[in-house]
């Protein structure tokens, strides 16, 4: 009953307001159609929105990689795959071995990154193409064709790794591979990378040089040193930031200014920038095939912003307690590289479930064999001490 009242004098209300200023009525309205309210959208605005809402809702991630996926071979598609399933495997289980103490020194785990590295090599078709990064580099080693059974046998100290034990997690090569390091001090491989590729153009040789570096590396003195460098004298070389939004501990937008551009630190020595979607494996790889066909005309040097994540801390013994489990949880469930081209193989029947598990179990295998490889190497005898060193093949005389 008190409803229908209040209804009632709500009508009247209306009806009152509209026969006895009628005419002041209709210009309210026409004035509250011309002039709309603060923070109200504009005519057409709504129209807008909706059609970035349809532009987003196409753009999803994995449909993007299904149309990437249209010039690419199948058997591409599911080595890109295997690659970044057994870096990301590989990863897990040196974090297990470091855990109980197999693994000692710094570890740097690239869970998360995975896209970056398989992209940029998958497009490296030279085999005169040499490859520098940074200490987070155990990812970079196996796309480079190196074998997990030495990477692992490195990281456990013994002497079946690929510097005989004495290297570690950020001191490994292979010049077979022309990988040149794994490099511990923050954008020293920068220089070092410049000048691989600076030799090959001076030598007349083939090839290029990927130097990876990290966002926390891109405000150091030697990065731009080198931009000079390879700029003044259009060094082939391509410079590969892995923008995973932390540097050690800290957010890349309280490091670095205009974080948000990071491929846009070579303006000042021309050296041309783009960003890329570090998560997505097809966008990693064409973008940087046509980069590298850039680079090889003698065009001079590159940069590739790559905008990706790590999952895990800094290192092993970082608790990573300066960003939030949901942050970390959400890249993971809506950006996940490996989940993405998953999805995207079995949606457009690239593969069948059954072709998938395949691929598992056989990186599963890989991966198991490297642990025990590595766990039953034996130590590196103490000779080794005084090989690869810069001084004589002798132990030091003591002073009488």
């Amino acid at each position: 009953m008190a409803t229908s009242a209040k209804s009632g004098g709500a009508a009247q209300r209306s009806q009152g307001g509209k026969t006895g200023g009628q005419k002041g009525g209709k210009a309210d309205s026409k004035r509250a159609e011309a002039k709309p309210k603060a923070g109200a959208p504009r005519k057409g605005a709504a129209k807008g929105r909706s059609a970035s809402k349809s532009a987003e809702k196409k753009e999803h991630p994995v449909e993007r990689l299904a149309a990437r996926a249209k010039g690419e071979d199948k058997e591409l598609l599911l080595k890109l795959y295997e690659e970044m399933l057994l870096i990301r495997r590989f990863e897990e289980k040196a974090g297990q071995m470091y855990g109980m103490g197999l693994i000692g020194g710094f570890c740097h785990l690239y869970i998360g990154q995975e896209a970056v590295v398989v992209g940029v090599q998958s497009a490296l078709e030279d085999g005169s193409d040499a490859v520098v990064t940074s200490y987070r580099d155990h990812g970079h080693m196996l796309a480079t064709g190196m074998e997990a059974k030495g990477v692992m046998a490195e990281l456990t100290g013994r002497r079946g790794g690929y510097s005989k034990g004495k290297g570690g997690s950020m001191h490994m090569f292979s010049r077979e591979r022309k990988f040149f390091g794994g490099h511990g001090i923050v954008g020293a491989q920068v220089p070092i990378g410049t000048g691989v590729a600076f030799a090959m153009k001076y030598l007349e040789e083939p090839g290029l040089c990927v130097t990876y570096l990290g966002d926390g590396a891109v405000n150091q003195g030697q990065v731009y040193e080198s931009f000079n460098m390879a700029a003044l004298w259009k060094i082939p070389v391509i410079y590969v930031i892995e923008n995973n939004k932390y540097g050690m501990g800290t957010s890349t937008a309280r490091a670095a200014a205009n974080s948000k551009e990071l491929h846009q630190r070579g303006q000042a020595y021309g050296i041309p920038g783009r960003q890329v979607d570090g998560m997505d494996v097809l966008a990693v790889r064409q973008a940087a095939q046509e980069v590298i066909e850039h680079v090889r005309s003698g065009k001079g040097p590159y940069i590739m912003e790559m905008m990706t994540y790590r999952y895990r801390g800094h290192s092993m013994s970082d608790p990573a307690k300066y960003r939030s489990k949901e942050e970390v949880q959400r890249m993971r469930s809506e950006h996940d590289p490996i989940d993405r081209l998953r999805q995207m193989l079995l949606q457009e029947s690239h593969a069948a479930e059954a072709d998938l598990k395949e691929i598992d179990k056989r990186v599963k295998e890989i991966v198991t064999d490297a642990a025990e490889f590595a766990q039953n190497s034996p130590e590196p005898d103490p000779s080794e001490l005084w090989t690869d060193i810069y001084t004589a093949d002798q132990p030091p005389v003591a002073a009488e």
